[in-house]
């Protein structure tokens, strides 16, 4: 399973939603919407970029998280999806101060 399907699924779990009801959110025909899901989250199919969108709306996750490559990156994502503007900005200042403290 790709980074991208793991995280598709973890997202689709998490919102308690089945493929099928996810592909229809997207747009995706109802009688096909199941199986693309499917192929998205296993890895037989990659999204289009403009469909990892959708899906990331639909999810309520921003579509960064479904490219994350690792754990706590996503973990991040998350969490800064679900802050207003003004709090997401003094997160990242945070960690930019964080980060600029750190021996090399």
């Amino acid at each position: 399973m790709s980074n991208f399907g793991k995280r598709l699924r973890e997202a689709r779990l998490r919102a308690g939603l089945s493929g099928q009801a996810v592909g229809v959110r997207i747009g995706v025909d109802e009688t096909a919407a199941a199986t693309r899901i499917s192929r998205y989250e296993t890895g037989d199919r990659a999204p289009a970029h403009e469909i990892a969108a959708l899906l990331a709306d639909a999810l309520g996750v921003p579509a960064a998280y479904l490219y994350a490559d690792d754990d706590t990156t996503a973990r991040l994502l998350l969490a800064l999806g679900r802050l207003r503007a003004k709090d997401r900005t003094r997160v990242v200042e945070f960690a930019e101060a964080l980060a600029d403290t750190r021996p090399r």
